[in-house]
């Protein structure tokens, strides 16, 4: 029911060949040590020439959505690509499918007047420019976003902007040219609908940014995450999106689809770890005998293997209703598959971490940085006690109503 689309097995059969000979070899390119600290937020060189190899043999904006004219997959067909992206830590880039830029391009796709499509979404398309979104605060819990309180004022034909934002993914690379910024407009209104969203160039006079902040230790230069100042920044009022008060309406229809490409991404990330890990069993003697005879690492492959299978049929559950029955009656299929999926691959990268002993947390394997991103993946877009949290609700509310 949930298998790829027949006419896109060759597509598949062409990314798998490119991540495994053009992409594998050259995963290091991001590694901050084989590059000097002013070229650190530059796209290398390699990256650039990927790109074009990607985008001439139709790799290019597999995420774009039907809905927005011209896409070719739907979401359940690109859950599958999503997978074998998030194999590598720079795939997704390499075929201009990775956050935040997918979420903001459509975002503009769905949202954006035609100015804004032409003067931000096309740049973005063509993979010219970056981008970063700026929702997340250090001086509130924005897990919940109504505490946001970044003031976005209308001052006559300009929105003034006032607040301070971190964990604005891709804010220091030097690509990146325009944030979506998230605050409030109108303190009064209706808890949810005082945040508005605007298009802030980054080159815009009182935008600084502060500093790059890192996940455990990595920055992920050159995208990297930013904390960034909004002092007294001026942008015309043609650059909020949608109107004044619409931000959670523009939230909810943006992280959807966003949250099933992270959670297939990091189903690709434990299928690799899981591969690494029985490699590593076969190939190691301890105590006289293989690490795949001991029957504790057999537990912790098998263990593995059923986790991984249950929650790529749950994130594939969940793409297929946001295809037929759109996000919002699919809103607790995509809570579930966001507190799963990080979960799932957090534990599987750290099992195989385990049965790789100090290789493991080296920099000499894929692994230590996958637990980083898979751990971090169990904050970002909503912890995972918020979907936890709105899950049983959903569960609850016939029980309720009959009670």
């Amino acid at each position: 029911m949930f298998e790829l689309n027949e006419k896109l097995q060759p597509l598949m059969r062409e990314m798998v060949a490119f991540i495994k000979e053009e992409i594998a070899p050259n995963e290091q390119l991001y590694d901050r040590q084989l590059r000097s600290q002013s070229e650190l937020w530059s796209e290398p060189q390699i990256m650039a020439e990927l790109k074009a190899k990607a985008k001439a043999r139709g790799l290019w904006n597999l995420f774009l959505p039907r809905h927005g004219g011209g896409g070719r997959l739907s979401n359940l067909d690109y859950a599958h690509f999503c997978e074998q992206m998030g194999r590598s830590p720079i795939a997704p880039e390499v075929f201009n499918c990775s956050a935040p830029d997918t979420g903001n391009m459509e975002t503009l796709i769905l949202y954006g007047n035609e100015a804004q499509k032409k003067q931000w979404l096309t740049p973005l398309l063509e993979g010219t420019i970056r981008s970063c979104f700026s929702m997340t605060e250090p001086a509130v819990a924005s897990s919940d976003a109504t505490n946001i309180q970044t003031d976005i004022r209308r001052e006559g034909d300009h929105y003034v902007i006032n607040g301070r934002k971190w964990w604005s993914s891709g804010g220091n690379d030097a690509r990146c040219k325009i944030a979506i910024v998230m605050g409030r407009t109108d303190p009064q209104a209706p808890k949810h609908k005082q945040q508005s969203m605007v298009l802030v160039p980054i080159d815009t006079p009182g935008v600084t940014v502060m500093r790059p902040l890192t996940v455990l230790g990595y920055d992920d230069a050159p995208h990297g995450h930013a904390e960034i100042d909004f002092d007294n920044v001026r942008v015309p009022v043609e650059n909020i999106l949608l109107g004044e008060g619409r931000g959670f309406e523009i939230a909810q229809g943006r992280l959807g689809p966003g949250r099933i490409h992270h959670c297939m991404r990091a189903i690709g990330m434990a299928e690799r770890a899981l591969e690494m890990m029985c490699k590593r069993a076969s190939e190691r003697v301890a105590f006289g005998k293989p690490l795949s005879d001991q029957g504790h690492v057999r537990q912790l492959i098998a263990r593995s293997r059923c986790e991984i299978e249950t929650t790529r049929l749950l994130t594939l559950k969940a793409a297929h209703m946001m295809d037929t029955v759109g996000n919002k009656e699919a809103r607790r299929e995509i809570a579930m598959i966001k507190a799963v999926a990080p979960e799932m691959a957090c534990t599987v990268v750290d099992r195989a971490i385990q049965v790789h002993g100090a290789a493991g947390v080296s920099q000499d394997t894929f692994l230590a940085y996958a637990y980083a991103r898979s751990r971090v993946l169990r904050i970002v877009d909503g912890p995972d006690e918020v979907h936890r949290e709105a899950i049983a609700k959903m569960e609850l509310k016939s029980y309720v109503h009959s009670a």
